[in-house]
């Protein structure tokens, strides 16, 4: 038996033992009173000792009506914001100001399993919204090269140029359906993010080994400096961080640059830079790159979806950190995040 199920146990037991402490007592007076007033005669001295039970059965049936009618209210009204749930609305709030610890743990538990509902209606809703739109490029480009596969006479070099097409589309398709999932259910519920104390420069070291095929075959130069810095994070949504971040300064950095990645500790912060030396960003750009599928160089949106930022963006603002960016056209950019020091 819990906690609170021991109160409440102990109160109730304290209410019956007032109903018949007082009813008791209160009885045993009026029966003396009534015998000494000469209203209760010998010949029916009998009925004293059923005063008091009369006395509590009255006194215990009041009690029970008033606060037995504030339960049944409460239970009415949960039992009323249940039926509206299962009718699909979600924007139904049971008070949380009920004196009844019980009840109060039930209207607070309600109220957060709406929510929860809403938020996954809201990606539902988002979802598809953004599905239908994003996803017609790549199906049409999945589509139009199996049916060129279908042609007879096709070479064993355009069947192999068609195949590889269809997979990047079908990737494609896959990292933008990923992203959509994760970014609404980041924006939209409200379950805590789940932290933990982990060692940040090894995640770096980690994300830049992962990446190595992309910075290899283009020749690139990493200057790499990386303190020993823990942080408090979520260590599987901030890999998404560093994936995005660190995978565009490679793919818009030209063939056999350089890309620096920077980790050091400041007063209270822990900070990452990653600086590229790509085409650099205008300010009108560079204002709009946290948007949902914004992309500023269309010539580039075959290999990518415009959501990683907006995702990197809302991963760190979850953790209390800040993103930042500077860049200049044809004087590459650099994203600069600062998390808070690990507790």
């Amino acid at each position: 038996m819990g906690k609170r199920s021991i109160r409440t146990a102990v109160v109730l037991s304290i209410t019956v033992y007032i109903n018949v402490f007082i009813s008791g007592n209160l009885g045993t007076l009026m029966g003396i009173a009534l015998f000494h007033s000469g209203m209760l005669s010998m010949e029916r001295i009998w009925l004293v000792p059923l005063i008091p039970f009369i006395t509590s059965i009255v006194l215990g049936t009041l009690l029970s009506l008033t606060i037995g009618k504030k339960s049944v209210k409460l239970v009415e009204r949960t039992n009323n914001a249940i039926q509206q749930v299962a009718k699909g609305n979600f924007d139904v709030v049971l008070n949380e100001n009920t004196p009844i610890l019980e009840f109060r743990e039930i209207a607070k538990n309600f109220n957060a399993m709406t929510r929860e509902l809403a938020g996954t209606e809201i990606l539902r809703n988002d979802f598809v919204e953004n599905v239908s739109h994003e996803f017609k490029t790549p199906l049409t480009a999945i589509e139009g090269y199996a049916t060129l596969l279908q042609q007879k006479n096709l070479t064993e070099e355009k069947r192999i140029e068609y195949t590889q097409n269809i997979l990047l589309s079908t990737q494609r398709l896959s990292s933008l359906t990923g992203n959509i999932l994760l970014l609404s259910r980041l924006e939209n519920q409200e379950i805590a993010v789940k932290k933990e104390c982990y060692c940040l420069d090894e995640q770096l070291r980690e994300i830049i080994l992962l990446l190595e095929p992309s910075w290899s075959s283009k020749q690139l130069a990493l200057d790499i400096d990386l303190a020993d810095c823990s942080c408090t994070a979520n260590r599987e949504l901030m890999a998404h961080v560093w994936q995005n971040i660190i995978g565009n300064a490679i793919k818009f950095t030209p063939q056999s640059s350089t890309v620096n990645v920077r980790l050091y500790s400041e007063v209270n912060n822990t900070v990452i830079s990653v600086a590229d030396s790509g085409p650099g960003m205008s300010e009108e750009v560079t204002a709009r790159i946290y948007e949902k599928f914004y992309q500023g160089d269309p010539s580039r949106s075959v290999s990518g979806n415009g959501l990683g930022l907006p995702l990197a963006k809302r991963i760190i603002d979850l953790h209390g950190g800040t993103i930042t960016v500077q860049s200049c056209p044809g004087q590459g950019t650099t994203f600069t995040v600062v998390l808070p020091l690990a507790e």
